[in-house]
């Protein structure tokens, strides 16, 4: 697989994790129309508009973005090509914010944490720090950044597109090994 020159494949066991690429665009589209995966966001907005999958590829794929993202893609062990996106978005004083969310078919699974750890100890951005926050009602993620060694820092609040409201958080770190 080919990659964004300054973003890395970075594999694991049943999957990599590989910068995303056009053909993408219709899994993620049906993955993120879920009411489900979309209201564990920030970001992603239910119901869908039109065109902003393929924005949102665009923006990931452009060298001048904040953010670098990677599909979960289990082609090599006869799996999924998209399964869910991971991505770390670059912060200020060597520091990333790491985000992932994963299509309901694939939960419950180790997809997550398997993710999230292989993302850790590649650290493609050189990163010092990591931070990330899941919702509330979320345990689900919660576990999976404890698992991966994070350590909780406190409660906050995000807006979530999906939901059209602030929603409560927890927010976690961990500095890089």
């Amino acid at each position: 697989m080919t990659a964004l020159a300054d973003q890395p494949v970075i594999g694991t066991e049943r999957f990599d994790l590989r910068p995303l690429r056009r053909s993408d665009a219709g899994l993620m589209e049906l993955y993120t129309s879920d009411p489900r995966v979309a209201r564990n966001t920030t970001s992603i907005p239910h119901p869908l508009p039109p065109g902003s999958t393929t924005a949102f590829i665009d923006r990931a794929c452009t060298p001048e973005r904040a953010e670098d993202v990677w599909a979960m893609d289990a082609t090599k062990s006869g799996g999924a090509e998209l399964m869910g996106l991971i991505s770390l978005t670059r912060m200020d004083r060597d520091q990333s914010e790491v985000a992932y969310w994963v299509a309901p078919a694939f939960w419950n699974t180790g997809l997550a944490s398997e993710a999230v750890a292989a993302l850790l100890r590649a650290n493609p951005q050189g990163s010092r720090t990591f931070f990330a926050c899941v919702f509330q009602d979320n345990p689900a993620s919660a576990r999976v950044l404890t698992h991966c060694g994070f350590d909780y820092l406190g409660d906050a609040e995000a807006f979530s597109v999906a939901r059209a409201a602030k929603v409560a958080t927890w927010t976690y770190s961990r500095k890089a090994d």
